[in-house]
């Protein structure tokens, strides 16, 4: 029976490898992932301690930043679905992600700062969507079947957190050695890669059906309930978990009295549990109904927060990266896929506002974080993002059940 498993599991990776683009998206997805975790671990630690900004002025700042990607996320979406090559997209925000952290290695002024990530690091923050669409449009071309699009939607995710598993103890260690200008430095370094790869690797995909400026208007997708309370779920959850992601490195630091390799190390354990578990994940995937397998992922998530404020030494976090790792293996590796199923006539616009919503969820987590942090202490912050986690599940279970129905039924009822 073993063998029966491992040979199908093979005979899957084998499967998606050989999908054409795939082995490029991988290597993209993977330079993605190791900017992002060079950078969002130690932001607080960047924005608090080394550009000497308030508690309240970081979560502004941050707010800049995701409202920043929101904005211009939204509008390349558009673009994408209707008439901009997802490729030459791809290339823009790549440069715009260059050019941004170069700025951030050198600039400490708050509104150079601010300016910065509003419109370039809001720019680059459209890639990582942008290359997810890609991905759902090449799969549409190689006429995968929609029972196997969310076991490769998740290979394609693992890849992104396969580059967690070392990229912020490496960023520890090059924030050590080189301070902030060469961390920065370096990320620019990865998108400046990710830039290359897409002019010399990646080839135009052709859309699979082009939808009209009327059906790209997100607010007769939103009104609908079982999107809303999608949405709203993940609203509230990517909003505890900005909050906690900023809250942790101050926990540990300053609560705990940990190191910052302690911090990466943190950040580094949850990534090599998810890359297995994605695999699982992503393959249960094919045979259940996802919609089950999202609210596990919220409950999971709810249970590590709230076991999170117990914590008493940096070293009994680890371990409990565990529950993190599963959280994310679901609520991040199936989401995409099982929220592009509610838009399937528009990969981009249907990605790109999951990634938006749970971008302002993250906006107000950071709003939150700065303002809260300066009146209660970092331990008792857990407290107030448990509770957001523990809304997220029940607006699930309330409003997230009804699916939308599959585009040719839609058809026949027409």
């Amino acid at each position: 029976m073993h063998t029966n498993v491992f040979s199908a599991l093979k005979e899957k990776i084998v499967f998606v490898w050989r999908l054409p683009s795939f082995p490029v998206l991988f290597l993209l997805n993977t330079i993605f992932g190791l900017a992002a975790s060079f950078f969002a671990p130690f932001s607080s630690l960047f924005g608090i301690d080394e550009a000497g900004m308030s508690n309240a002025g970081f979560g502004i700042f941050m707010t800049i930043m995701a409202i920043g990607g929101v904005a211009i996320s939204s509008f390349i979406a558009k673009k994408s679905d209707t008439t901009a090559s997802r490729r030459r997209i791809l290339i823009f925000t790549s440069l715009a992600g260059v050019m941004g952290y170069i700025l951030f290695a050198f600039i400490r002024n708050y509104y150079g700062l601010a300016i910065s990530a509003f419109f370039l690091l809001g720019c680059s923050a459209a890639a990582v969507p942008q290359l997810w669409a890609y991905a759902r449009d090449a799969l549409t071309e190689a006429d995968v079947s929609s029972e196997d699009t969310p076991f490769v939607m998740n290979i394609l995710r693992m890849f992104f957190a396969l580059s967690w598993t070392v990229g912020p103890a490496v960023g520890a260690w090059l924030l050590m050695m080189f301070d902030f200008k060469g961390l920065f430095l370096f990320v620019a370094a990865c998108y400046f890669l990710a830039f290359l790869t897409i002019i010399f690797l990646l080839k135009d995909v052709e859309r699979h059906k082009i939808a009209s400026t009327e059906n790209l208007k997100v607010t007769k997708y939103i009104s609908r309930p079982h999107i809303f309370g999608n949405l709203a779920a993940a609203f509230l959850l990517y909003a505890a978990t900005s909050i906690h992601m900023l809250n942790v490195p101050q926990f540990v630091t300053k609560v705990l009295h940990g190191t910052e390799m302690q911090v990466g190390i943190v950040f580094s354990v949850a990534p090599i549990f998810e890359v297995p578990m994605m695999i699982i994940i992503g393959m249960l995937a094919t045979r259940m109904d996802n919609a089950i397998l999202i609210r596990i992922g919220y409950f999971i998530a709810f249970g590590y927060f709230l076991i999170f404020g117990f914590v008493s030494e940096p070293w009994q976090i680890y371990p409990l990266q565990i529950l993190s790792a599963a959280q994310v293996s679901i609520t991040a590796g199936i989401a995409i896929s099982y929220f592009q199923d509610f838009i399937p006539e528009a990969p981009g616009t249907a990605t790109t506002l999951y990634m938006n919503i749970t971008q302002i969820g993250s906006t107000a987590g950071y709003l939150l974080f700065g303002f809260i942090s300066s009146a209660i202490s970092y331990g008792r912050l857990i407290t107030i993002y448990t509770l957001f986690a523990a809304a997220a599940c029940l607006f699930l279970v309330a409003f997230g059940r009804h699916r939308v129905a599959p585009a040719k039924d839609n058809n026949m009822n027409m």
